[in-house]
């Protein structure tokens, strides 16, 4: 069996879309990904089915150790033997402190072909993302990246302080532990008490936090503030540039609890935590029988584009495809629906202007519904409001499960205070966030799209 080649991709530092296209496309086609525990796990929902994922932190071994990460390439090599298409997932960009040379030096050892795809590093995503730039004109021409935990077998530190502290500005990884005495050994160097400093924790997630002071007060802050890692730290008088340049800080904050797709060119800066899951059901019987017998309805209504998708899914598996659909009127609850339908060459007969179950009620009350049979696919937990107002228009309305709506694993916690609004996208987004995360701080709007939504959220008791 020819072996195939092994790819050290970097995912880029959290933020899921901040992985390279090339690194996101040869992602799409591995059989094995073994990632670091840091990858934001949306990376990994872009991989295709059936894909075998592997945490290096859950593989046997003491943790961070020579040891360990021999053991993780042993795996990868293991998998390559296999004929798998495995890549090796790293935060950030794999030649940047990410002890690169280690595993490719494993890899020609045994024999493998690997291809390094870089990654956006910490450093320039702390930079563009608070604000700071890393060199300017005026204060810094020059950067140096210095990490704060050295590989602790080495007898002597490579780290030259009294170099380091002369560039205009020093960007340090992994260093909040050591804080204390890098601040020390740099200012011994000779640099300003009076230089600015910034610490940047959790760089693109919505968790964000960013402490500014200077080298003779940010021990103090970091111990008020409780800083912990991940955190990038920029040291240089473009740290002061933060209170300038922060965009963040200076637009709308909106916590997005949806599925959508993040959108460009609008108002405000939306962070997108979806408070979601799509999954497939664990049986389709119901639905598969519903769908033989197609050709009998009327109408079909879809009030999402997971409707859709999952309609033709079970089409295809049952040996069908869109031709059965060629006397039956297909309505769409709006735009994204629409285009959706498109991707199976259905043209949407009934698109409302006002994309909401709402919208599509109003719309519908023009056509002649009365004894029409309508087939409604849907969530396991999606609002009956749809299929009773669809009755009350004369429809005979039959309802079949398409898909799961669950609460996804793992929310990450949240400085809710962060935020200037909250936007509900659905009932079971404002349900999962008041199970999670119990209230809303007074400081901070909410918004809900459509009536039903608003509804959950006053029974919810999450209305300001």
């Amino acid at each position: 069996m020819k072996m195939k080649k092994v790819y050290l991709i970097g995912a880029g530092p959290g933020k899921s879309d901040l992985i390279t296209v090339r690194g996101l496309n040869i992602l799409k086609e591995a059989d094995t990904i073994i990632y670091d525990y840091l990858v934001d796990n949306r990376i990994l929902e872009q991989a295709k089915e059936k894909v075998e994922l592997i945490c290096c932190e859950r593989i046997n071994g003491k943790k961070n150790t020579a040891a360990h990460r021999e053991e993780v390439i042993n795996l990868l090599i293991n998998k390559v033997k296999q004929g798998k298409k495995v890549i090796r997932l790293k935060n950030g960009d794999p030649s940047i402190f990410g002890r690169c040379s280690q595993e490719l030096d494993l890899l020609l050892k045994k024999g493998i072909e690997f291809e390094v795809v870089p990654g956006v590093t910490a450093a320039s995503a702390a930079s563009c993302l608070s604000g700071i730039p890393l060199t300017d004109r005026r204060f810094a021409s020059s950067c140096v990246f210095v990490t704060g935990h050295e590989d602790p077998t080495k007898k002597n530190s490579a780290l030259d302080w009294e170099a380091i502290a002369k560039s205009g500005t020093i960007i340090l990884y992994m260093a909040v532990g050591k804080l204390n005495s890098i601040v020390k050994k740099i200012l011994q160097a000779g640099k300003d008490k009076n230089t600015s400093i910034a610490i940047i924790q959790n760089i693109s997630l919505p968790r964000q936090k960013i402490i500014a002071g200077t080298l003779k007060d940010i021990l103090t802050k970091v111990r008020n503030k409780k800083i912990k890692p991940p955190a990038i730290i920029i040291i240089g008088q473009v740290a002061k540039l933060e209170k300038q340049f922060n965009w963040l800080k200076r637009n709308k904050r909106i916590l997005f609890t949806g599925l959508s797709r993040e959108r460009y060119f609008i108002k405000g800066i939306y962070f997108h935590l979806p408070l979601i899951k799509i999954e497939p059901l664990k049986s389709y019987r119901q639905l598969d029988n519903y769908l033989k017998k197609i050709g009998a309805f009327d109408w079909i209504v879809f009030a999402s584009r997971y409707g859709v998708e999952y309609f033709f899914a079970r089409l295809r598996h049952i040996g069908l495809d869109s031709r059965m659909l060629n006397k039956i009127k297909i309505a769409a609850v709006g735009n994204s629906t629409a285009k959706r339908l498109l991707d199976f060459g259905i043209l949407a007969d009934l698109i409302p202007k006002k994309e909401s179950a709402e919208g599509l009620i109003e719309k519908l009350k023009k056509e002649n519904l009365k004894h029409k049979k309508i087939f409604l696919p849907r969530s396991n937990i999606s609002d009956k409001g749809l299929s009773k107002a669809l009755q009350n228009l004369g429809a005979e309305v039959t309802t079949g499960f398409a898909y799961r709506n669950v609460i996804p694993e793992g929310l990450p916690d949240l400085d809710l205070k962060f935020f200037d609004e909250i936007m509900f996208t659905s009932p079971s987004t404002v349900r999962n966030f008041k199970q999670r995360y119990k209230r809303i701080p007074r400081s901070v709007k909410v918004k809900c799209i459509g009536k039903v939504t608003l509804k959950e959220a006053k029974r919810c008791r999450l209305l300001n």
